[in-house]
């Protein structure tokens, strides 16, 4: 049995948050686990009513950019480990708004920080047993060269390789890559991570950061390319796809991102990094067509009967080419590696959005948005 410990969890609420709020309730029922998220758009308690009576779990509506409450929250309820997962994080909203990710991600992390630091140094034992955990994006390292023709088979190795096991380049991200952001976003998160670091070199706070690659799964915000387009394709609405669909990203179940985000907690080393990947690159317009496919097919339709929904549009400013995770530090340090071979992790993910039609089309309407300003007032 663990000890008892009170773990708070920022931004879990949304899509990675709560697939992370629910392991840890679930698995560590001596732990008091403490959910803070600021309900913005991307946050919706309904991720998570299948805990939300547990006598382990406490939700706290807060913005971590608000340093009192920060303060008060982790005073109040005795926080020994921090998992900081809120963030803002789409980038087509940060090339539109990118003071809202600088206040979130940059001034919310320092605010987080320094709580953190003044509470904890102002016990007899300090930073025993304390951890900060950062949960960022393989964004911050910029992009790698799209250089591999068709058909080449990726170096990585897993027990959850798929067919589609090939690699778009011979470089990798390590956690040793030099940061070069391209994007409002992912410059707020490097951001955010140098701070994180400085805290440990400064101040000797326990802390760790981990990189990951593209997430999909159930509970994604349905801006997100599979979520959106599993819903398109539903409603025979247009897949827009940027350019000619080249760019190349590394995907991960979330759960598989929960299991890692556990196992690292509890056995990372303190001021390490960790990169996070599922060793499985997919350029967008491949993915799409294996979308298309698997949800025709569960809907009934015959084969190729919404290939016509593919719209090419103009490609997004700063589009990084490619993002691939070399992510054997963490499989040959502590043993993860991921369960699902993509083929299947897709298949679950859009039996689920289907099954789950009551709680996209309430995302997608805003009606819970509604909701949680009749409950907390103006947000």
């Amino acid at each position: 049995m663990s000890k008892r410990r009170n773990i708070l969890i920022t931004g879990g609420a949304g899509f990675i948050g709560s697939h992370v709020v629910r392991l840890f309730v679930t698995k560590y029922p001596e732990y008091h686990i403490i959910n803070l998220d600021n309900l913005t758009y991307a946050g919706n308690l309904a991720n998570l009513k299948d805990i939300e009576d547990c006598e382990n779990y406490t939700f706290i509506k807060a913005d971590i950019a608000d340093l009192e409450t920060m303060r008060r929250v982790v005073r109040d309820y005795k926080i020994d480990g921090i998992i900081h997962l809120a963030a803002e994080s789409h980038v087509d909203r940060s090339i539109k708004d990118p003071f809202t990710f600088a206040r979130t991600n940059v001034m919310g992390t320092l605010s987080l920080l320094q709580a953190a630091r003044e509470y904890w140094e102002s016990l007899p034992e300090r930073y025993e047993g304390k951890l900060f955990y950062h949960i960022s994006t393989d964004e911050v390292y910029g992009a790698l060269e799209l250089t591999a023709p068709e058909g080449i088979e990726s170096p990585f190795t897993t027990s959850a390789s798929s067919e589609h096991h090939q690699a778009y380049g011979e470089d990798f991200f390590v956690e040793t890559t030099k940061y070069n952001p391209h994007s409002p976003y992912s410059a707020s998160k490097a951001s955010s991570d140098h701070f994180v670091r400085a805290y440990h070199d400064t101040y000797g706070m326990p802390t760790v950061v981990t990189n990951c690659s593209n997430n999909y799964g159930p509970y994604q915000f349905p801006e997100k390319l599979i979520p959106l387009f599993i819903n398109n394709i539903r409603k025979r609405k247009p897949l827009p796809v940027y350019g000619k669909g080249e760019n190349v990203r590394d995907w991960l179940y979330v759960e598989d991102h929960a299991r890692a985000i556990d196992m690292i907690f509890h056995t990372g080393k303190v001021a390490e990094t960790y990169n996070i990947g599922g060793f499985n690159e997919w350029k967008n317009i491949d993915i799409i067509r294996v979308i298309i496919k698997t949800v025709d097919r569960l809907l009934g339709n015959p084969e190729g009967y919404s290939d016509e929904l593919i719209t090419f549009v103009t490609d997004r400013a700063g589009h990084d080419l490619r993002y691939a995770i070399d992510s054997r530090k963490l499989q040959r340090e502590l043993g993860w590696e991921p369960s699902l071979q993509f083929e299947e992790g897709i298949e679950k993910t859009v039996r689920w959005y289907l099954d789950n039609q009551e709680w996209m089309d309430n995302i997608t309407s805003g009606n819970y948005e509604k909701y949680y300003e009749e409950m907390y007032g103006n947000r």
